[in-house]
């Protein structure tokens, strides 16, 4: 199992670059970051069951300037959204945006999307919050169909266009992983469906294992091999040890991300040197 690391990436914690260099350093495979394009002023919208949104949610920078600052300075290490809120871009830029991204970094990207549960935040892209998940599939879609074919064509609901010429392509081939990140039975339906792997947060779930079950069935029902699909777990919950990592493994799991916190260099080098360990020993 491999062992990764989450940052929510703002201006006044750890530099990326330095939480890069320092993620390569300690042997762990992964780097995450997250994504907000803002937080609508006076959003009432719940966070993780909690009224009040954590300060780093509202400084979060952008994650694919992130990624590509953190590819420049390591040569190792995967780069991963976790998520990317595909409502918040046009298919055709995003699809530019990941290939260039996995092209500069020599095919690093782990593509983690997802629609978005800030409702004002969405809306205020002009998405119709109730039709997010079907827009999310039809970018996906047409994501895909940019960086495999010459001319690539896409008519959907949400998304047409007809033969467009779009380079780079992903040094991935055919594209990078397409990971899902939300929670849900219907999370797990899509992750079947039209995904690569699924990211799962661990906090929103008493029984994880029970879940993992489920998706394996959707996996069947889809005519899919369950067997060496992919589950990274983020671990949210704020009392991650070794021992949760190790936990983890024994349930099959591909990875496990931890957090490394929205604050200052040392302090979030100081935590994340409690997982060098059992990242070793787990790889």
């Amino acid at each position: 199992m491999h062992v990764g690391v989450f940052s929510f990436n703002t201006e006044y914690g750890i530099r990326v670059d330095d939480l890069a260099r320092a993620v390569e350093e300690r042997g762990f495979e992964s780097l995450w970051a997250s994504e907000h394009s803002h937080i609508p002023a006076g959003s009432n919208m719940p966070y993780a069951g909690s009224s009040d949104l954590p300060k780093a949610t509202f400084h979060v920078a952008d994650p694919f300037v992130s990624l590509a600052v953190a590819a420049a300075v390591t040569t190792k290490i995967k780069l991963g959204t976790a998520v990317c809120l595909v409502t918040e871009h046009d298919p055709i830029t995003l699809a530019k945006t990941v290939a260039t991204l996995d092209q500069l970094s020599n095919g690093r990207v782990l593509f983690g999307v997802g629609g978005g549960w800030n409702k004002e935040e969405i809306a205020n892209h002009g998405v119709p919050f109730k039709s997010r998940w079907k827009i999310v599939r039809e970018r996906v879609a047409a994501m895909k169909a940019i960086w495999t074919e010459e001319e690539a064509s896409y008519h959907g609901e949400f998304v047409n266009f007809d033969r467009i010429i779009s380079y780079p392509k992903p040094v991935q081939k055919p594209f990078p992983p397409v990971i899902m990140g939300s929670a849900n039975e219907f999370a797990r339906r899509r992750a079947a469906k039209y995904c690569d792997g699924w990211l799962p947060v661990d906090m929103r779930f008493e029984d994880l294992a029970a879940a993992v079950d489920d998706l394996h069935d959707k996996l069947r029902e889809e005519g899919r091999d369950p067997t060496g699909y992919p589950v990274t777990v983020l671990c949210a919950d704020g009392e991650t040890t070794p021992d949760t990592i190790r936990q983890y493994r024994d349930m099959g799991m591909e990875r496990a991300v931890v957090m490394a916190g929205d604050q200052d260099r040392d302090t979030v080098l100081k935590r994340l040197d409690q997982y060098v360990d059992v990242a070793a020993e787990v790889a």
